[in-house]
């Protein structure tokens, strides 16, 4: 089974509960920093559920773990495997994750794992780090009962490759999952050389936990010849000494460098930096890195987390032939590959790098591309939905999803067709493109949202260009005081409305911190900073609620990508203050002599009506002010006895909408017409309460929301297209309205898409 052909499974609220078996920081080990990379990414995707970890020490060593170890095992000790095993039976978790290199488990080659993997009564998914493609009969054996006991990931095809043929593990077993890197704008190396001292250098950098296996003698060797054509070279050690190594030999390989530095002469040629690193500053240097080396002797290694990062980062890669530097590099389409042990072969290759800057494009170029393939969240995802399939054939015949009808597959293509030159264009005629209603603010600032998301998840080049067109459009619509027209018309004239449209400018806002935090490139957040820092200074002039709750939304975004910024809390805290004011104002201390209820910001409920309190979640999660909770669960929970109604949503209706004095003497409030765009505001304030308090039942309710589209109305109408990929426009006493607007479209997407991916 391939990482690739995994379907995506969001649409399940029971996404299992796992416990992962490795070791963690702050213990320094690569399949630590692996396991932490990972989980994090997973919390991400499964926020209902955190992930629990049981760590392996080692030689008795104590680590200050956080919350989310649970267990410890004590790597030499048999009785605390045997412990760990009776913790995870009786735990609540579903699924054991195991990260797996034979040094890190008790044992001759640890085998201690093979007893532990027996007491184990719960599913097993084994990460392999290593494999021999030419084994010990102990190394085949632990091998051996790892794939009987469960289910095994590999990150090649070269090590599914050996799991068949030399281990005869059955090919359904076997599940291809990437190592994961995270998420680099691509930028050049001189970006990050002034920051380390390394300004007008040409750097060579080699990268991980130092020992003799890395080869690092062999690039020293090849130094003298390169220095003499490149006198500004520098090659950069970045790392320290393994700790088993250290601890079994000192710094007996690190000594045995240094004296070869000295006896070439490569003083000030030669940077240690003889540390364990952080992330930040891991990827510093490998951004500032011109090629990137592994000169490991190891032929039959199949992972490097570094590599991985490296390629991530978009640099130019040199590497000996293992496993995993075969494969990834593709045989040179990404990097060259040189010969083991052979300095001259190493100095050949960089020289030709460095005399040849267009082939050294090219290869930065190609690995950044592949790079992008795997980013955490995406191999997170791989994991999840492999998690959910074991789950899953463990309940057969058991439907875990919580609506009818299967979600259809996210598809764009109707919104590029509504999407022109200038910017997504208002309104269609049933589901051709109408242009001579021209073009909004508040249409194309909605485009950019889910089309910045899109690219955040996808990282699909095609929605780059839907990007720029509505970035584009948003430039171009904001005037020099920072407000901005709402409308164009088709002749590409912006047409003055007179008093600023608030909800407009708010959702500008919301659109441009969006994509200040998203994961596109620099150029474009760096417009969509100055669209927002521009559009700021007219904050204060909001009045009405959904404006003010559009732009806490927005500068919530814009606080995650600069969480530096001066005053963005500030201004959080003074709109939600707005709010809950507005709340206590209109809300009735108690239900009336009817027994019914007003909670709400307003005399009248209306539209986007989960905006509302989905701001105030945010507000909480930036200030950790419980009033604001308070106040979001208190409104969400007088909306949702509202809005559903015999088990589905029912949206308030356009004609009249919900008055307060209507509401509390009759209970009687409008059905018609329903719009897609509240729905939407629906799916992701449930998604988003999901995500801040943990509570199942929003999760339930947001898939049921979605559901409106799909059918689960009170006109059992389906307001997603199949056919176009569009969304009808609302609806109505009679049925559905066969135009396919932007509003309506757009609205289905985020929904959709808000499913499909992690905020």
């Amino acid at each position: 089974m391939d990482f690739k052909g995994i379907k995506t499974l969001e649409e399940s609220i029971h996404k299992p509960r796992v416990i992962y078996v490795s070791t963690y920081p702050p213990r320094e080990c690569g399949i630590a920093t692996f396991t932490r990379d990972l989980t994090n990414a997973l919390d991400r995707f499964n926020p209902l559920i955190k992930s629990e970890l049981i760590a392996i020490n080692d030689n008795g060593a104590s680590y200050s773990y956080g919350p989310k170890v649970v267990f410890q095992i004590a790597q030499n000790d048999k009785e605390s495997y045997a412990a760990a095993a009776d913790f995870i039976n009786k735990s609540r978790s579903k699924i054991v994750n195991i990260q797996h290199e034979f040094g890190i488990f008790g044992g001759e080659d640890g085998e201690f794992i093979i007893d532990f993997l027996e007491l184990i009564k719960k599913p097993v998914v084994t990460t392999l780090h290593t494999l021999m493609p030419s084994p010990t009969e102990r190394r085949r054996k632990i091998i051996t009962a790892i794939a009987e006991k469960g289910l095994i990931v590999v990150m090649t095809e070269a090590a599914k490759r050996i799991l068949k043929e030399v281990y005869k593990v059955s090919d359904n077993k076997i599940t291809i999952i990437p190592h994961g890197a995270p998420f680099v704008h691509l930028r050049p190396s001189s970006s990050a050389k002034s920051d380390l001292g390394l300004k007008g250098k040409i750097v060579l950098s080699t990268v991980g936990l130092i020992n003799e296996n890395k080869g690092i003698e062999y690039v020293l060797s090849a130094l003298p010849c390169l220095i003499a054509k490149y006198p500004n070279l520098i090659y950069c050690i970045i790392g320290e000494t393994h700790p088993q190594v250290r601890r079994r030999e000192g710094e007996k390989y690190r000594q045995f460098l240094e004296g070869k530095i000295r006896e070439l002469n490569l003083e000030g040629y030669v940077r240690f930096e003889n540390r364990y690193l952080s992330l930040e500053e891991l990827l510093r240097y490998l951004i500032a890195t011109d090629i990137y080396l592994t000169p490991y002797l190891g032929e039959d290694q199949i992972a490097s987390g570094t590599l991985t990062y490296a390629l991530a980062c978009g640099k130019a890669i040199i590497s000996t032939p293992y496993l995993y530097a075969k494969e990834v590099l593709s045989y040179g389409e990404r990097g060259l590959l040189t010969k083991f042990r052979d300095p001259e072969s190493l100095a050949e290759n960089i020289e030709s790098l460095l005399d040849n800057p267009r082939v050294k494009k090219n290869l930065e170029r190609e690995a950044y591309k592949y790079g992008q393939n795997l980013i955490w969240p995406r191999v997170a995802k791989g994991y999840l939905n492999l998690f959910y399939h074991l789950a899953l054939e463990k309940k057969k015949g058991r439907q875990p999803i919580f609506f009818k009808k299967k979600k259809p597959p996210l598809k764009i293509t109707y919104l590029e067709m509504l999407t022109d030159n200038i910017g997504v264009v208002q309104h269609a005629l049933y589901s051709v493109q109408n242009r001579a209603t021209g073009y909004t603010l508040d249409d194309n600032a909605r485009a950019l949202i889910f089309a910045a998301r899109y690219y955040s998840h996808y990282h699909d080049e095609k929605s780059l260009r839907l990007v720029n067109t509505y970035l584009s459009f948003l430039y171009f619509s904001q005037k020099a005081n920072g407000n901005f027209y709402t409308l164009m018309d088709h002749n590409k004239n912006f047409l003055e409305s007179g008093e600023v449209e608030q909800d407009a400018y708010g959702r500008a806002l919301w659109a441009s911190g969006i994509t200040v935090s998203s994961n596109l490139h620099d150029n474009l957040k760096a417009t969509a900073k100055h669209i927002f820092d521009n559009a700021l200074k007219n904050i204060d002039t909001l009045r009405f609620p959904r404006a003010r709750a559009f732009a806490i939304i927005g500068l919530y975004y814009y606080q995650k990508a600069y969480p530096e910024a001066r005053g963005i809390q500030e201004k959080i805290e003074k709109l939600a203050d707005f709010l809950v004011e507005s709340f206590y104002k209109h809300s009735l201390p108690s239900p009336n002599s009817e027994g019914r209820n007003w909670k709400w910001f307003e005399d009248k409920i209306t539209y986007s009506n989960g905006r509302l309190p989905e701001a105030l979640f945010l507000a909480y999660k930036i200030t950790n002010n419980k009033t604001y909770l308070k106040v979001a669960e208190e409104s969400l929970s007088f909306l949702s006895d509202l809005l559903i109604m015999n088990g589905q949503l029912v949206l308030i209706g356009n004609k009249g909408w919900c008055q307060k004095e209507d509401y509390l003497a009759t209970g009687k409030r409008p059905l018609y017409d329903q719009q897609p765009v509240d729905a939407d505001s629906m799916v992701e304030v449930y998604l988003r309460a999901y995500q801040i308090t943990r509570e199942e039942d929003y999760y339930k309710k947001a898939l049921l929301s979605f559901s409106w589209f799909l059918g689960e109305n009170t006109k059992k109408e389906w307001l997603y297209d199949r056919i176009t990929g569009g969304c009808f426009d609302g609806l109505t006493e009679d049925g559905l309205n066969l135009n396919q607007g932007a509003e309506s479209t757009i609205a289905y997407l985020m929904a959709r898409l808000c499913l499909e991916s992690r905020w």
